[in-house]
């Protein structure tokens, strides 16, 4: 899947990024829009763990669920 695709049919992969990092609001998935770099950065964020962990946690789901921006 290319970012346009999941830009397109974020509402659908709101609910998953929600079950996988629950302390991201539905706020916080308004403002990530489907954006790669910003989900990093929000997990960063509301998790409190360093970008390399956030980075590696978002890769792993990535191959795991077959989302991939």
């Amino acid at each position: 899947m290319n970012e346009d695709t999941i830009n397109g049919n974020w509402k659908q992969f709101k609910g998953k990024v929600k079950e996988q990092w629950g302390k991201l609001t539905d706020d916080d998935l308004d403002v990530i829009a489907g954006k790669r770099d910003q989900l990093v950065g929000k997990i960063q964020e509301r998790h409190g763990i360093a970008r390399d962990d956030a980075e590696k946690q978002v890769s792993d789901w990535e191959k795991q669920s077959r989302y991939i921006w």
